[in-house]
């Protein structure tokens, strides 16, 4: 399995997008990656948008985001609450500052633009956030899924199956 050996964190806060966590959480699992849900709390049920729960195996403040080799922002509303939080904003930029691969989907691009890490950056988005996109500094496509360096972006559930595999590719090179 390709992925062996890789850890990586998914962030978790209450009405994340369903899809957008568990697609490429489960995609990652079947090639051999071991994906910790990471949440405010750990041991909390954090409900999706959609009513399917997600447990988190640790707290913001319980890791240590050098012992990972990468992370997953999912959509939804939580973005707009993860970002409110400064250990989540070390972790992506902890991420962004050692090139290992960074994964958002829709709505998820707010807490990279708090991370500060978009200026100059190719990425997409969904379109309702594709001002503030801009705004930070990146240029902004209306494609499935773009890859810039270690940031890997798309725009909403249906594009889910190239932003996993991308993400799975760019983790596997790491």
């Amino acid at each position: 399995m390709r992925l062996e050996n890789k850890k990586v964190i998914a962030l978790v806060s209450k009405d994340f997008e369903d899809l957008e966590l568990w697609y490429p959480l489960m995609r990652l699992q079947e090639e051999g990656a071991v994906v910790h849900l990471v949440g405010e709390e750990a041991g909390v049920e954090y409900p999706g948008k959609y009513g399917v729960p997600a447990k988190s195996d640790y707290s913001f403040d319980q890791i240590d985001p050098a012992e990972y080799d990468g992370i997953l922002v999912p959509g939804g509303w939580s973005p707009d609450k993860l970002r409110r939080y400064d250990s989540v904003i070390q972790m992506v930029r902890h991420m962004d500052d050692n090139h290992k691969p960074i994964g958002q989907i829709c709505h998820a691009g707010w807490v990279l633009i708090s991370a500060d890490i978009i200026q100059g950056r190719k990425v997409t988005s969904t379109p309702g956030i594709k001002d503030d996109m801009m705004n930070a500094g990146a240029t902004w496509v209306d494609e499935a899924v773009v890859v810039d360096g270690h940031i890997v972006s798309a725009r909403r559930p249906p594009d889910l199956p190239p932003y996993a595999k991308a993400y799975a590719d760019l983790l596997a090179e790491q």
